[in-house]
């Protein structure tokens, strides 16, 4: 079980991603942090998982960055250019939970400033350095208590969150994956050994039973009944992220095409949610899921309907927790305010965060 938390019974969980930084316009969800927390806080939740951002941390960590957009059609972050500073932002909105009881899960999607300094990262040396001068901020502040888990690169290694890589072919599994994990997660716990570390992961599953994740406290997968089946393909979503095709298709086909048989996408997600608690029993490790369960991308949108998303969501949450293999759950990953036909179900959320409470812990 976590090293830093002493759980009687699983979390629920949900990722604010950068959100929670650079949504701060009027009417953009997370202007004001105490109201949003008091919501999560009502719905049900124990946990939040956010970007520490750690490089601009590292580099200057009052500084106002210049962000780029990640993406425009997506609703996690800022559309377009913005402005932020992490610290003391960060340490303030860690104070905020822990004033409510919900612990804070980090990580990084590695956001890109308009000086780029995400790619100083050379060696894992690096990536645990600026993840240990982060911490080290966090500490100073005496909110170490606060921290759930360390995740030190969103989804690795995939390049559009670890472009410091420098390689698009770049393997997790395999020798030169392994010695990233392995040597930067070492910087950080020597310097902070009561902390639980890992790194998320959302691709290279076939491949589980070979992996050495014999560093890790726990592990973070991320997992979508589209992952496993060929739903998007059928659909034709590609993950656009600065023109609308994938969404128009979504409005066309995705609804319609799941209620053509319901049963057999849920079977496909079944199927993903058995490997990754198979890979916890044979691992030893706890799971934590913060992006989930139905499809990556979906947002309030005209014709775009949450119902089917939430039935599929309700059944990965009634399968993960059916397991016993997971610490922390999440309900999907659009439990966010800015995710208005999502967020104001409130009973739905506290259904669901219940089940979660109900559940066996590993």
């Amino acid at each position: 079980m976590l090293k830093n938390v002493k759980l009687t019974y699983p979390l629920a969980i949900t990722m604010w991603d950068f959100s929670w930084l650079e949504r701060r316009w009027p009417g953009a969800g997370y202007e004001d942090w105490e109201q949003a927390l008091d919501d999560l806080k009502a719905r049900g939740y124990d946990a939040v998982r956010i970007e520490a951002a750690p490089h601009l941390v590292a580099a200057d960590p009052t500084r106002e960055w210049e962000l780029l957009p990640l993406w425009n059609q997506q609703t996690w972050g800022s559309p377009a250019l913005n402005r932020v500073r992490v610290q003391p932002h960060l340490n303030r909105f860690i104070e905020a939970c822990a004033r409510r009881g919900l612990r804070v899960g980090l990580s990084s999607w590695f956001r890109q400033d308009r000086d780029d300094v995400r790619m100083n990262i050379r060696t894992p040396a690096d990536l645990g350095h600026i993840w240990k001068a982060t911490l080290d901020t966090i500490a100073e502040a005496g909110l170490l208590d606060a921290i759930l888990y360390v995740d030190l690169c969103n989804e690795f290694p995939l390049d559009i969150f670890a472009p410091w890589l420098r390689d698009p072919e770049f393997k997790r599994v395999s020798s030169e994956g392994a010695r990233w994990m392995r040597d930067s997660i070492a910087v950080v716990r020597a310097a902070y050994p009561q902390l639980d570390y890992c790194f998320s992961f959302t691709t290279e599953y076939d491949t589980w039973e070979t992996e050495d994740v014999s560093c890790f406290d726990l592990l973070e997968p991320h997992l979508w009944m589209t992952h496993m089946t060929e739903f998007y393909q059928i659909v034709g979503y590609n993950f656009e992220r600065f023109e609308s095709s994938g969404y128009d298709n979504l409005v066309l086909k995705g609804e319609a095409t799941y209620r053509e048989k319901p049963d057999y996408w849920k079977a496909g997600l079944k199927r993903g949610i058995d490997l990754l608690a198979a890979w916890g029993r044979k691992s030893g490790l706890p799971l934590i899921t913060t992006e989930c369960w139905a499809i990556v991308d979906y947002k309030d949108w005209p014709l775009l309907n949450w119902d089917w998303i939430k039935e599929l969501c309700e059944f990965g949450v009634r399968s993960a927790s059916a397991t016993g293999r997971w610490a922390a759950i999440a309900t999907s990953n659009f439990c966010g305010p800015q995710f208005v036909g999502m967020w104001r179900d409130v009973d739905w959320h506290r259904r669901l965060t219940e089940i979660i409470h109900n559940g066996a812990l590993p």
